[in-house]
């Protein structure tokens, strides 16, 4: 069961294993609300690719969908990026219940969100955990974790990619394990409560930048909106509205900001901005409604006035 790109490696390599697919379960195809066609679909995509069945119930929680689940007569349910929580009549349709594929070190960030809220939170360090499934969202017990070092520079969407690969070897030896489990004992290690953090799903709103935080928390949101929903910030413009600039690369720079006004512009080969303590360079930006550019090349048609600042 599974939407997005982080199933994708973990699923394909159970299918290259030689495990047996009785289904793909996946969340249906939205309507087509443009020129574009539909919106992507990687698990779909996948499975079309390799002929599996696909089934997309509007809700996996169903009666009809759970008589669907009980007919598989399916050993176990592997989730990752679904997008549905399952309630206990669809977990017990697996004689051995469901694991699920989640992209932090557990209890950390239960939620949609943990690859990006790990990132804005600066942490050094994240992983993947596969935990057996419960009801309570993220909650079960968990049965194998991997770590990794979060890059200096790694964007979102870069370290989600590679979580999904570190995965892949976590799925299988989870499935390997439960394969032997005789079903009479919990498997894997409880959670500890009272470390649980939350990673809720992000609106475009959260892209808006603070430029009164220090220069290594701007960093990190930056990176950590990145590929959606874009760190953003405004260009004043004399007698216009305010240009709204995506903010895609910055450098931190040694210069301290020297009582600077947070988010003041300095023209410096590019475009310095103050933060807190430290000022920083726009290495590449793009403009609403234009292609991405570095701050040079937007310089030469937007020369901020001294003492101007960007602001939200």
């Amino acid at each position: 069961m599974g939407t997005g790109p982080f199933a994708v490696p973990s699923f394909e390599a159970l299918r290259a294993d030689g495990y047996e697919i009785a289904m793909v379960v996946t969340k249906p195809q939205p309507p087509v609300k443009s020129r574009r066609g539909p919106p992507p679909a990687p698990v779909r995509t996948w499975a079309e690719e390799h002929q599996l069945p696909i089934y997309d119930p509007l809700s996996i929680n169903d009666d009809e969908a759970v008589a669907q689940l009980c007919d598989l007569q399916a050993d176990l349910l592997i989730v990752c990026d679904y997008g549905q929580i399952l309630k206990p009549p669809a977990l017990e349709s697996a004689k051995l219940g469901g694991i699920n594929l989640h992209g932090s070190l557990l209890p950390a960030y239960r939620g949609a969100a943990p690859v990006q809220w790990a990132l804005l939170n600066g942490d050094e360090v994240t992983g993947v955990s596969v935990i057996h499934m419960t009801p309570r969202l993220d909650g079960g017990p968990i049965v194998i974790t991997r770590e990794t070092a979060i890059r200096d520079d790694e964007t979102a969407g870069e370290l989600e990619e590679r979580l999904s690969e570190i995965g892949v070897d976590a799925t299988l030896e989870s499935v390997a394990m439960l394969s032997r489990w005789d079903g009479t004992s919990t498997i894997g290690e409880m959670q500890d409560a009272s470390k649980v953090t939350k990673a809720p799903r992000l609106k475009k709103s959260d892209g808006e930048i603070d430029w009164g935080r220090t220069a290594r928390e701007i960093d990190c949101h930056v990176r950590g909106m990145q590929p959606w929903p874009i760190a953003f910030t405004l260009f004043p413009v004399d007698g216009k509205p305010p240009m709204r600039l995506a903010i895609k690369k910055i450098e931190i720079l040694d210069e301290p900001s020297d009582g600077r006004s947070s988010g003041e512009m300095v023209v410096s080969d590019g475009l310095l901005v103050a933060t807190a303590d430290r000022m920083i360079k726009i290495k590449r930006l793009q403009p609403a409604g234009k292609k991405e550019m570095s701050s040079v090349d937007f310089l030469r048609g937007n020369q901020p006035a001294a003492g101007t600042r960007l602001f939200s």
